[in-house]
């Protein structure tokens, strides 16, 4: 399977610009490509039952939901909004990506 060509990548502070979660920001926990989607951290909660097993009681528990990547956006904590990013080349040849507005570097 080919490689999801992503504006973001895990462990990204990432800012939700539509849906429910509008407005909150959070870091990537995983890329799934196949739904071109992101899980983000404590966002997009929902709740699934598991069965009791053995001597476990069944429970309900919360668990982080897949959020479509087109309804993220990096966070730069200097401008504190989401940006748009561009990519430069450093000397040793490395990219990095900065943001558009300020040019502070968004690499962790």
């Amino acid at each position: 399977m080919q490689a999801m060509k992503s504006h973001v990548s895990k462990g990204d502070t990432v800012m939700v610009i539509a849906g429910k979660e509008k407005s909150k920001t959070g870091k990537v926990l995983k890329l799934v490509p196949k739904k071109n989607g992101v899980i983000i951290e404590g966002l997009n909660l929902v709740k699934r039952h598991v069965k009791a097993r053995g001597n476990e009681p069944g429970t309900i528990k919360e668990k982080e939901a897949v959020i479509n990547i087109s309804n993220v956006m990096p966070y730069c904590p200097k401008c504190a909004k989401p940006v748009r990013t561009r990519s430069t080349v450093l000397e040793n040849g490395d990219k990095q990506r900065n943001c558009v507005k300020c040019g502070a570097s968004l690499e962790k």
